[in-house]
């Protein structure tokens, strides 16, 4: 994939700041319908008769549901518009955590949680192609950027917004104020998508395939998607507990240093849709954000001098890491309209194969090895995901 020249700053239009705003709540929504669980486990396991490990599966329930159907949404969105899923994802995602929070048991539970993956699958991938479709090559970095920093401000904002609610209102209660917040999104999607970009399919035209849109060079770019998940995931999941064993820590001092992690997501990320849309080389950055947090991996896991060095060194690999993912999901817009949806979807899916991977390989090297194993570990994937964008650039 040849790089692509930069555009006259004067030559480029105007962002679509309200849209790109409606996209980022809805994200905030979406992640914020199970990110939100977290503190709440010990309670939901106690009134809905189940033990915390079968708890905590709901979050891989969730996560398969909505990789499949990110790429069903995808694909449908190419055929059929992207309206319908933009409006009605996060309208049934609010049915869904409504049901949730009049479980009576676990497997109840797990349907509803299923459901809702699925729902927010439905249109978190629809959002970004809408925000691709809307600016053109040169914006899509900073555009991308800003939407998917609506999952970073879930572990800024949500969690400790949820967490204090909760104590008035228990888990059920923040299940309906996600309910809430889906059906915003919904209504600022629907506002600001009013002269929609697209239609459905012409007559005559050409039928978007999932053959068509799984390209060499998009199979390239979710591999490399997909380590970037690995990686990311592997220290978010697991930086509390890195730190509560490392320094004996309560769940309450881990408050402030997972602030700190979360706000070094954000600024990476917005500082690398600049960068996505202000260097020459999409691929080139990704692999260098890589290489950086590979570094920085081994760093943090490697050297624990004390609390103060490990919250650092955890804002600088999180911010190096996440400068990565707006250069390559620019990259992944950079396709034809007819398939840019199935491609997105198809993001969606590669992540949620990411977060589940993240989740298994740290669960195995932290039994077998402790966090000792973890900088040799996501470095390793790192610099393949890297070297996989050096491959690409061709």
């Amino acid at each position: 994939m040849p790089p692509t020249q930069a555009a006259p700053a004067q030559a480029l239009p105007r962002m679509p700041w309200a849209l790109l705003a409606a996209c980022c709540f809805g994200m905030f929504a979406a992640s914020s319908s199970g990110t939100t669980r977290a503190p709440f486990l010990i309670d939901m396991a106690r009134d809905l008769s189940a033990s915390l490990p079968l708890v905590a599966n709901l979050m891989a329930l969730t996560s398969v549901s909505w990789g499949i159907a990110s790429l069903l949404a995808g694909a449908g969105s190419d055929r059929w518009g992207r309206r319908p899923f933009l409006v009605g994802g996060p309208i049934g995602l609010a049915g869904c955590m409504v049901g949730l929070s009049t479980s009576a048991g676990f497997p109840e539970a797990a349907a509803w949680s299923t459901l809702a993956g699925g729902c927010a699958g439905g249109f978190t991938g629809v959002l970004m192609t809408e925000a691709s479709a809307r600016t053109v090559d040169r914006q899509r970095g900073r555009a991308l950027g800003w939407v998917m920093a609506g999952q970073s401000l879930t572990l800024l904002v949500g969690v400790p917004m949820a967490a204090w609610i909760g104590t008035f209102v228990g888990w059920r209660g923040v299940n309906l104020c996600a309910a809430g917040l889906a059906v915003l999104a919904a209504a600022g999607l629907f506002l600001t998508t009013l002269r929609p970009v697209d239609g459905p399919r012409a007559a005559g035209a050409a039928r978007p395939s999932l053959r068509a849109a799984m390209s060499g060079p998009v199979l390239r770019l979710l591999a490399m998607g997909t380590a970037e998940r690995i990686c990311y995931g592997m220290t978010a999941v697991y930086f509390a507990t890195f730190l509560q064993t490392t320094y004996g820590l309560t769940l309450g001092e881990v408050a402030l240093p997972l602030a700190v992690f979360a706000l070094g997501n954000i600024l990476g990320t917005v500082l690398g849709g600049q960068m996505a849309d202000r260097l020459r080389d999409r691929l080139l950055t990704f692999a260098g954000a890589m290489f950086g947090s590979a570094l920085a991996a081994l760093a943090l896991f490697g050297w624990t001098p004390g609390m103060v060095t490990s919250v650092a060194l955890g804002f600088a690999y999180v911010l190096v890491m996440a400068i990565a993912r707006p250069s390559l999901m620019a990259a992944m817009a950079n396709v034809p309209d007819e398939v840019r949806g199935t491609v997105l979807g198809l993001n969606v899916t590669a992540a949620s194969l990411g977060w589940l991977g993240a989740a298994a390989l740290g669960g195995w090297m932290m039994a077998e090895w402790g966090f000792s194993g973890f900088g040799p570990l996501a470095a390793g994937i790192a610099v393949a995901g890297g070297a996989l964008a050096l491959v690409g650039r061709r």
